[in-house]
């Protein structure tokens, strides 16, 4: 966090501040933001304790927080017209919240269960992270409610921590089977780095990804194909993954190396064969565009986007045809590599792009979906931003 970055977000805070005390009658106690991620390259290698390299984006969730003296927990938007949601600490559980009350409520459920004080309060709720678009909307939203708790209590949790307490509000509250890639990325994100994580040990280390100076710019096109985390595909294919580890003796599909997978297709049925050849395959391909970004620098990275989109769509089964239009296209006009990003059956594609060339690719891609009958695509720019913060 820079006071450059705060300066940054100001503007935003104070509004959502006045917003607050307009609906709740009193000042918040401040204002955090957490933001969304484009996983530049890792999909589906976190669950199975392996390589990611996400960066944090410069769209946010915003909360304005007030602590209360009882047990009520009172949540609103700025959009949607839910209106405020009432409930109380004491009936916090697995299964008893709704639509986006889910992320904040279960941050409050998982911190209880470390034994944080979690006080009651008030919440309001900005964001302008894309929902559904595999931009990871609400773990921005937990990572910004999970920062503020960490302040208002006093708990002290270190990164780590409010990583793993976010990772239990997602399998154990939400319902769905995620990693710890999305909540690293918006907790420790640098501007201007993407994040290399470990995703045994939580290790992570910066590495430099500046598109700008290499005359990049790196569009998202946001396909407008809704996608659920806690829906069966994505349990599915972490099933298929567990499977592969288990039957080849193996902790996790981390422990099998590209030259394992001749091996291991003799002992694996063809479908898991494939879901773990994917995830192997993909975190050589991790480690691979780390050292070139170390190195040659962006521009070096194309093939290895370009190999996971494949890898995603013919292993891991879990790109659809508007996402492989996306990427398509965008190639024949000039994108140097892309790929579906974040765990697919919709959501969003990247396109790392010579600066001369978006103009092209963009036209491209909204005509290829006008023609193919699909909805038009949102598409706009990202570049790594900074990680969660406490904004005012």
């Amino acid at each position: 966090m820079t006071s450059q970055d705060q300066a940054m977000a100001a503007p935003a805070a104070q509004d959502l501040s006045a917003r607050f005390e307009h609906e709740f009658g009193s000042a918040p106690d401040g204002v955090w933001q957490a933001p969304g991620r484009v996983n530049l390259i890792g999909e589906h290698t976190d669950y199975n304790e392996g390589f990611v390299l996400p960066f944090a984006i410069d769209r946010t969730a915003r909360v304005a927080v007030a602590a209360r003296a009882d047990s009520t927990v009172r949540l609103l938007s700025t959009y949607g017209d839910q209106g405020v949601v009432s409930t109380t600490l004491d009936t916090l559980q697995p299964g008893t919240a709704k639509g986006w009350t889910k992320y904040p409520l279960g941050v409050m459920w998982a911190l209880r269960e470390r034994g944080v004080a979690v006080p009651g309060l008030d919440l309001l709720l900005d964001s302008n992270v894309p929902l559904g678009a595999g931009l990871s909307s609400s773990h921005a939203i937990e990572c910004a409610v999970v920062t503020a708790l960490n302040d208002l209590t006093g708990a002290g949790l270190a990164a780590e921590d409010m990583v793993l307490a976010t990772q239990r509000a997602e399998n154990d509250f939400v319902g769905a089977p995620t990693g710890i890639m999305d909540q690293s990325a918006s907790l420790r994100g640098a501007k201007g780095h993407a994040v290399f994580l470990d995703c045994r040990d939580q290790k992570a280390n910066l590495v430099p990804f500046e598109t700008e100076p290499a005359g990049l710019v790196l569009l998202v096109i946001d396909t407008k194909v809704s996608h659920s985390h806690a829906d069966g595909g994505y349990a599915s294919r972490r099933a298929s993954c567990e499977l592969g580890a288990e039957v080849l003796g193996v902790k996790a599909l981390r422990d099998v190396g590209v030259a394992d997978l001749e091996e291991a297709a003799g002992l694996l049925d063809e479908v898991t064969f494939r879901r773990v050849r994917h995830v192997v395959t993909e975190n050589d391909r991790v480690l691979q565009t780390v050292e070139l970004l170390g190195g040659a620098g962006p521009s070096a990275i194309g093939q290895m986007l370009d190999a996971s989109h494949a890898s995603m769509r013919d292993d891991f089964e879990i790109s659809c045809p508007e996402l492989d239009l996306a990427v398509d296209t965008s190639r024949a006009h000039g994108a140097i590599g892309a790929r579906m990003t974040g765990g697919g059956f919709g959501g969003a594609a990247i396109a790392l792009t010579p600066v001369d060339a978006e103009q092209a690719v963009r036209a491209a891609v909204v005509k290829a979906f006008a023609d193919a009958g699909y909805r038009a695509p949102d598409i706009f720019t990202v570049s790594p931003a900074a990680g969660a913060m406490r904004v005012a």
